[in-house]
């Protein structure tokens, strides 16, 4: 693959996913188990969302979703709690990034060394492609709404919520990190504090074309199913495509790849280029300085340090406050520390509970 091997789109898109198989990304160490944390429940659900329905791949509308529900939910029916949101990374859905990151026992270590109690959310965004970007596309299904409304709505009618976007928390790592950046700037209407883990994706990167064994090899899908079988890189390109450069009068993929002459290589990467959010973070200025808290961290061996630390020195640019770390660690080697350790006891001190 001319310009496009795995290798390059990884460093091309800011590195979709660690350059490993998707199994390794669950290889991850656990923090020591805290004596005496109190258990916490889990509940799987399935949750319906209009804004996927009728998306052109296929893919479910009847979204699984894990909710980790605090120790003491079921023994206190009068309390009312703040909720997380976090988002899983490509090629993993949110069962496999919860045994990435150690849920439960992150969550009940979090609150067992001083958390206040909180619902978590872990939504399975992961499509026929391995990955929605979060993003708002006909081909793949408005996973962008699916989060900020649908989810939220299901959440808030369904337990015993705080229905404040001060009481709402936003976090994902990798492509979730992208997906909280992205949701994060387009509605701070909907949440209240912002935690962005080695996000993906923030820059707009110059691509190459495809050559004529790997056009043939897309070319001869007949359904998004059967991309299954491809590259994992090629997957995540189209994965790419299907949510940025979606093209409803192009079956069965529906999306438009950088494949053609100049002009047509050009728009597309355009189209692309317009989903970063380093592109578009001076149009949500506004809507960054509503939240109570933004925080950002990433591995000093992860290829994507650079483009975070873009990120915070355009915040702090504006004026707008935010905490940003780097800590010893490639992509996913820390993500269950942090995620006990930083991520939970952060949205503890900025959410509101009461």
């Amino acid at each position: 693959m001319k310009g496009w091997t795995y290798a390059a789109l990884v460093a091309g898109l800011s590195a979709l996913a660690p350059c490993v198989p998707a199994q390794a990304q669950m290889e991850t160490t656990a923090p020591a188990l805290v004596p005496g944390a109190p258990a916490v429940t889990v509940q799987r659900v399935k949750v319906h969302s209009s804004a996927i329905a009728g998306n052109l791949e296929g893919d479910a509308a009847d979204r699984e979703v894990v909710v980790i529900l605090p120790p003491r939910y079921a023994s206190d029916p009068g309390k009312r709690y703040p909720v997380v949101y976090a988002l899983h990374g490509y090629s993993i859905g949110a069962g496999q990034w919860l045994k990435e990151i150690h849920v439960p026992q992150v969550v009940e270590g979090a609150l067992a060394k001083g958390a206040k109690e909180m619902i978590v959310v872990f939504p399975d965004s992961k499509t026929v492609h391995n990955g929605s970007m979060y993003s708002s596309s006909v081909t793949t299904g408005d996973f962008e709404r699916f989060i900020s409304e649908d989810l939220v709505r299901y959440i808030d009618s369904h337990y015993r919520t705080l229905a404040d976007r001060r009481s709402r928390g936003l976090v994902g790592h990798s492509m979730g990190g992208y997906g909280a950046a992205r949701i994060g700037m387009k509605h701070a209407d909907v949440f209240g504090a912002l935690y962005l883990m080695s996000p993906c994706c923030l820059s707009a990167r110059e691509g190459g074309g495809m050559d004529a064994a790997t056009l043939a090899q897309v070319a001869g899908l007949r359904s998004p199913a059967e991309a299954q079988g491809l590259p994992f890189g090629l997957r995540a390109q189209l994965a790419v495509a299907a949510a940025w450069s979606p093209n409803p009068k192009k079956p069965p993929l529906y999306l438009d790849l950088p494949d053609g002459d100049a002009a047509q290589r050009n728009a597309v990467l355009a189209k692309w280029a317009a989903n970063a959010p380093l592109a578009f973070v001076d149009q949500h200025i506004a809507d960054l300085k509503r939240y109570a808290a933004i925080a950002m961290d990433v591995g000093d061996q992860d290829g994507l340090k650079a483009d975070t630390e873009a990120l915070h020195k355009v915040l702090d640019s504006y004026g707008i406050a935010n905490s940003f770390t780097v800590y010893p660690g490639t992509h996913t080697s820390h993500v269950a520390f942090r995620f006990q350790d930083h991520v939970l006891p952060f949205f503890s001190a900025h959410l509101v509970n009461k």
